[in-house]
């Protein structure tokens, strides 16, 4: 594959087979299901087939599909676990994996960016991608001072095939809402549209990274490597060793679970106040735990931005909810936006509503597991019960809109990780409004 087919028949002939091979598995299995066989037989097995070509497809077409998948693959923790087995290892796969550019390719775009002679700026460059993405790959280098870098390219044609697949993902929300129950596929596919897109630019993401290596230079935490040089299509920065969080969720030790876990949080929490931007794309993918324990962050195309830092509102209503106060947690969200001003939802209700965000701020420690992920989301995905009723009617300010993805999709990697860790002394260090002990 020299690079993301533009417009390309093939790319959208596959993605629309998806629903289309879904909804004649669910006639089969309706059929199946006449004939006598066990409800939960047939149903398990169509969601093993439906998620194996799901995952399959989105795995080979790279770009927005891939991105997609990307996202949805750190809700993985919310699926029970009889649906989620068969495909949780193709999701791991998909996470940081896709066929490479052919070495010409490579060397074409390395000289529209750096000119002809590029290859005078290292001191050696491997042809062979060390990894891939969505939008592009990685190879590793040596900079012409002794550096190890890793030099970071995007494929042709990324912006093409970025708003066709995502047009294409887009009629995919009620397959793979059946596929992964409790998950709200539509606002998520709405909200990643806008952001996916700003990934594109290279020449931001290298001047995100830049931020954040500046606020966290000399971090005990976190390690962010520093741009040696960029590009519009390329980005080159310092390489960092270490452990994909990929592979701590699959055999990692209790130490680097609990480690990963901690630092993850540290960052996600941090960033508003230091940076003024929320690292937005929390998928394991993104991140190494180093040698020393500390978080490598290795992508920076996806930020949100908060020159104020996190909206004080957050740490307020998570105080008043832990310490019972539900009258002023419903005015609280009313006055922001979040309760409509001619609703009155239950307060106890409303609290409710709030547990994943508001449990784990309870105890000192907190163990993040899938069993408690997938209750949570069990309980949100009963369409009759009275709390998902009332969530209903609910409003997300669009300005809320990413903080509350990005916290939704750190606390699925935490599930992941099986993370054990005192959760709530990094949000009491860096969440406005937030103090669990007041005086």
């Amino acid at each position: 594959m020299s690079d993301i087919p533009r417009g390309a028949l093939s790319r959208t002939a596959k993605l629309a087979s998806l629903p289309l091979s879904a909804a004649g598995r669910a006639t089969v299995g309706w059929g199946q299901r006449l004939a006598g066989r066990d409800k939960a037989e047939v149903t398990s097995a169509l969601q093993r087939r439906t998620a194996e070509q799901v995952f399959e497809v989105l795995g080979q077409l790279k770009g927005g599909a891939m991105k997609f998948g990307q996202a949805l693959s750190v809700y993985e923790a919310a699926v029970p676990e009889e649906y989620a087995a068969p495909y949780r290892e193709a999701l791991t796969k998909l996470q940081n994996a896709a066929p490479p550019m052919p070495t010409a390719t490579v060397h074409r775009v390395m000289a529209e960016q750096f000119g002809a002679t590029w290859r005078s700026r290292f001191a050696e460059f491997q042809d062979r991608s060390a990894a891939a993405a969505s939008i592009g790959q990685v190879h590793r280098g040596v900079w012409k001072d002794g550096r190890p870098v890793a030099v970071k390219i995007q494929y042709p044609n990324a912006a093409a095939a970025l708003k066709a697949d995502l047009d294409q993902v887009s009629r995919m929300a009620p397959i793979l809402g059946l596929m992964m129950p409790g998950i709200q596929i539509k606002p998520l596919l709405v909200e990643m549209r806008e952001r996916v897109l700003e990934e594109l630019d290279y020449a931001a993401e290298a001047d995100n990274q830049r931020a954040f290596a500046a606020a966290y230079a000399g971090d005990p935490d976190i390690m962010v490597p520093r741009v040696v040089a960029s590009a519009p299509k390329v980005i080159v920065s310092e390489w960092v060793d270490g452990i994909s969080l990929n592979k701590i969720i699959v055999d990692g030790t209790r130490e680097q679970r609990d480690r990963a876990g901690y630092v993850m949080c540290e960052l996600h929490f941090s960033a508003p106040a230091r940076v003024g931007m929320l690292h937005s794309d929390p998928h394991p993918g993104n991140y190494l735990l180093t040698p020393d324990g500390r978080l490598g962050v290795i992508d920076f195309g996806s930020v949100a931005r908060l020159p104020n830092g996190t909206p004080p509102i957050l740490g307020e209503v998570s105080q008043l909810a832990l310490s019972g106060d539900t009258a002023r947690v419903v005015a609280a969200l009313r006055d922001e936006g979040f309760v409509p001003r001619d609703y009155d939802p239950d307060p106890d209700q409303l609290v409710n509503y709030l547990v994943p965000f508001v449990e784990p701020l309870r105890h000192e420690s907190f163990h993040f597991t899938r069993q408690w992920m997938q209750e949570q989301a069990a309980r949100m995905g009963d369409l009759s019960s009275e709390e998902s009723k009332m969530a209903r009617r609910l409003n997300l300010p669009a300005s809320y809109l990413m903080i509350h993805r990005v916290t939704l999709g750190s606390i699925g990697v935490l599930c992941q990780l099986d993370s054990r860790a005192p959760f709530r002394a990094i949000v009491a260090r860096w969440l406005p409004g937030f103090d669990p002990d007041p005086v």
